[in-house]
């Protein structure tokens, strides 16, 4: 058997052992062991040490429990309650007006955890009683919950663009900065979907009464000063420092960390039970990630020194789809690998199998981050497996899972519609970049 038929018969021991259930990175690293030895004999030991070893002298992997920790800590400080109850106070006149605040909210919970299923959790907690009492549908309800919630995986500081920026080869810094203008025309085409059909169907989301309307204007502008200003001074100190240059992304990780536990004391919330709490959350985590990616590094390794991804570059450049159909096919897989699968085993796995197929048609590879990113927050919106429907679920138990599916089905389709704006209209992702290089 040749070395490129035994990397093949690998990934298919692999994607076996991965749907079966067995722990992704032993799996990985188990594989690679047993497959590279029968490839290339005992320099696959070898490997694995200078894998393991090169992956922790990368400062950038310091950023990764730094931005858990941030989020974390930001979670527990109440912040995130009294930036949405600012907004709904703000926006009660309006019809469909919790769509829009739970779109809003989304959006800065993104730039401030990253964390999906706190995201999801956080906003249903705050957003669903409301809902419910005001009289709002349901199916729309939950989509617009999910779909805000989901927002974490792609806008910064997204934990995953951290991970895939070495994996891919790129700056985590362009990668930050060209997943922004996606992140916003998502939540924009969330935003105005639920409005648009608000004021079509008056019925699904009501102004709210007058019982649950702020008493001055007063009151609104100082509950929105204090729940709107520090997070977003936070932001702006954590990622325009990383976005302008000014600090590396470990050390605008670090200011952001530093600042959440600020906020937390200048909320009144710190207590060292909390901080306990999101430095365990943050080393399990954290933990867990760096562990996978050494076993993707080793996986990779060995993969690329048994030939097979020049094979498999080989025979879809040989398709003769061109880039713009070959990136459909991977987008494909990818969509379909996250319905059973969460993005750590694609981005570290099926995204390096696939990157010399990207290099060899010279595709942008931060464009093509960008639509994996954006595929992928779409699989977490995807029946039957969907992650955020369960989070969802749990914090609302009188909202049935049938209605929060058909709820997130209508907002999967905002999510295609946004990845084929991505993917016909490159600029959108890299107009931000080039701005910042000059």
């Amino acid at each position: 058997m040749s070395p490129e038929t035994l990397g093949l018969v690998f990934i298919c021991v692999l994607s076996v052992a991965l749907f079966i259930g067995f722990p992704v990175a032993f799996t990985l690293i188990i594989l690679s062991i047993v497959f590279g030895y029968i490839g290339f004999g005992w320099v696959v030991f070898d490997l694995m040490v200078y894998q393991y070893f090169s992956l922790m002298e990368d400062p950038i992997w310091a950023a990764v429990p730094l931005f858990l920790f941030m989020g974390l800590v930001l979670e527990e400080s109440g912040m995130m309650e009294r930036l949405f109850r600012a907004f709904q106070l703000l926006l009660a006149p309006v019809r469909g007006s919790l769509y829009l605040v739970v779109a809003i909210s989304a959006t800065i919970f993104a730039t401030a955890t990253g964390i999906v299923g706190a995201s999801v959790v956080l906003l249903g907690v705050m957003a669903a009683p409301t809902m419910n009492k005001c009289g709002y549908n349901v199916r729309m309800s939950s989509g617009i919950i999910t779909a805000g919630g989901t927002l974490g995986i792609l806008i910064p500081p997204s934990v995953m663009l951290v991970v895939m920026g070495p994996i891919v080869g790129v700056s985590v810094v362009d990668l930050f900065s060209a997943a922004i203008i996606p992140g916003i025309l998502l939540a924009v085409l969330f935003a105005g979907y639920a409005l648009l059909r608000s004021f079509i169907q008056p019925h699904m989301g009501p102004p709210l009464p007058k019982d649950q309307r702020a008493s001055s204007v007063s009151y609104i502008f100082r509950e929105l000063c204090a729940g709107l200003v520090p997070p977003a001074g936070l932001v702006m100190a954590c990622l325009g420092s990383i976005l302008l240059g000014w600090a590396t992304t470990t050390e605008g990780a670090a200011m952001g960390a530093c600042g959440a536990v600020i906020l937390m004391l200048a909320y009144r919330r710190f207590t060292w039970a909390r901080v306990y709490k999101a430095g365990m959350q943050t080393l399990e985590v954290s933990g867990m990630v760096v562990f996978l990616v050494g076993a993707s590094n080793f996986f990779g390794a060995v993969f690329s020194r048994l030939g097979t991804p020049t094979m498999i570059t080989e025979a879809l450049v040989g398709l003769g789809l061109g880039p713009i159909g070959t990136i459909l096919i991977i987008l494909l897989i990818i969509f379909i690998l996250g319905w059973p699968l969460e993005w750590i085993p694609i981005v570290l796995i099926v995204v390096p199998i696939v990157l010399p197929v990207i290099k060899a048609f010279e595709i942008n590879l931060v464009w093509f981050s960008i639509l994996v990113a954006v595929c992928l927050q779409t699989a977490w919106l995807s029946p039957p497996v969907a992650l955020a429907s369960y989070w969802l679920k749990g914090v609302v138990p009188e909202w049935k899972l049938k209605d929060i599916y058909i709820g997130m089905l209508q907002f999967m389709g905002l999510q295609a519609l946004g990845t084929l704006l991505l993917l016909f209209f490159p600029q959108i992702v890299l107009w931000l970049p080039s701005i910042l290089a000059r």
